[in-house]
């Protein structure tokens, strides 16, 4: 398989001030169509991303400050269950539609996908995620029927991607292989959200979700952390090389795989005994030694000079210091017969900063690059970026310090919920209008 075309990380010589300096080029636009989100995947993708991105923290976040205020909406099921089920299943497959679809071909040899095949699913799932979140306020039967809509849009595209996969002829299909099985895994897990949802069964939905988190979206994430970080950090920086063995990207993914069933174990066999909260800790203890190590060897701190590249090793930090919260965190559950922990801290270390800093790394490069604009991070996206930061470290301390965990939550629910609709609102802006450069695309 020939190599893949280098990414440049050149800057048009027209804006290069205006983006070393951190402000954002003045580009000439057209007006903003529909018509143009249906130019290129990203752009249907990235477009309905934004729109649940905005909307679940904008939800999360009012209800959150609502609470504080003393207003109580009703609930079909558990405020937990109903943000764990949307968080995770709401936005991030949207955007993985996005980048599936633009970049997979590439990575298969295949021709690219018109945007046009994949609208009915995506608005399904748009359609499906606005009814199972009005059910959540009011009938359960209701969310149910349109997390079925959701699951029926998303195993249509997840057996659009499988079939390109199937149809390859690449020398190297590894990456997309772990990617569509993970995807599948997805589809399975909003199917069995279903009936969960409509019996009322939150220990079934809570297992639901722990599957999907470690086994689709972690996993997705790591995949194309593997493929994408090391060819970005060489292509920018020549000193480094595009080290990525194939032995790394099955570690990867089977220390997030591993994660699942201890979580169901969790789960449904509360308490566990000691001895499982030891093995859980020397699992995740070398596990965040490899994995900040490994940040470090792809270019941690060479990074810094980038802003853009700078955002997508930032964001992989956060996955080596889940790991470590993990591991103390399940150190002193041993210690103590399970009264003391770190309690949802690593989980949002993993989530917010792991995920969400990587999402919003990858989702800018993409957009800008495919728009026509240079490849580089400007002051509002670098301010959103370390916004988001701010939104996680706040989140982290509010589950380690319990006297101040409403407070710090909702100062975190703030940051995060400016940091989502601040990205859609400007990045919404690009995907419906022509490139600037005034490609096709």
């Amino acid at each position: 398989m020939p190599s893949p075309q280098r990414p440049s990380f050149s800057i048009p010589v027209a804006s290069a001030t205006s983006v070393l300096n951190g402000r954002p080029a003045r580009d000439h636009t057209s007006p903003w169509r529909f018509t143009w989100l249906l130019a290129a995947p990203h752009r249907l993708g990235f477009f309905s991303a934004a729109l649940m991105f905005a909307f679940s923290a904008l939800w999360w976040s009012g209800l959150l400050w609502g609470r504080a205020l003393g207003w109580t909406p009703g609930w079909s099921l558990s405020p937990p269950s109903a943000h764990s089920l949307l968080m995770t299943l709401g936005f991030m497959p949207l955007f993985f539609v996005g980048f599936l679809f633009t970049a997979g071909p590439k990575w298969l040899g295949l021709p690219d996908v018109a945007a046009r095949v994949l609208v009915l699913p995506v608005a399904a799932m748009l359609l499906g995620w606005l009814v199972t979140v009005a059910g959540f306020h009011t009938h359960a039967l209701l969310s149910a029927a349109g997390l079925s809509l959701v699951a029926l849009g998303w195993s249509a595209l997840c057996l659009r991607f499988d079939f390109m996969v199937v149809r390859s002829q690449a020398p190297d299909r590894v990456h997309a292989t772990l990617v569509a099985v993970a995807c599948s895994v997805g589809a399975l897990a909003l199917w069995c959200a279903v009936p969960g949802l409509a019996l009322g069964e939150e220990l079934w939905l809570k297992s639901v979700v722990q599957v999907a988190l470690w086994c689709f979206v972690a996993t997705t994430f790591a995949v194309v952390s593997h493929r994408m970080l090391p060819f970005f950090s060489a292509s920018a920086l020549p000193l480094l090389d595009a080290w990525r063995p194939f032995w790394l990207v099955g570690v990867l993914a089977g220390l997030l795989w591993l994660q699942a069933p201890l979580a169901l174990a969790e789960l449904w066999l509360w308490p566990l005994p000691a001895w499982v909260r030891w093995t859980q800790a020397a699992i995740e203890l070398p596990a965040s030694i490899l994995l900040l190590g490994l940040a470090l060897r792809w270019g941690l701190i060479q990074s810094m000079k980038i802003r853009l590249l700078a955002m997508l090793h930032a964001g992989f930090v956060w996955l080596g210091i889940a790991f470590g919260l993990a591991a103390i965190s399940h150190v002193l559950m041993a210690l103590s017969q399970g009264e003391l922990s770190l309690g949802l801290a690593p989980t949002h270390a993993l989530t917010m900063g792991y995920l969400g800093g990587t999402l919003l790394a990858m989702a800018t490069r993409v957009s800008s690059g495919h728009s026509g604009r240079p490849l580089a991070a400007d002051n509002p996206v670098w301010f959103l970026y370390w916004l988001l930061h701010a939104g996680v470290l706040l989140r982290v301390l509010a589950a380690l310090w319990p006297a101040h965990a409403t407070g710090l939550t909702l100062m975190a629910a703030l940051a995060w919920s400016t940091v989502c609709v601040g990205w859609a609102l400007r990045y919404g802006n690009w995907f419906g209008r022509m490139r600037v450069d005034g490609k096709p695309g």
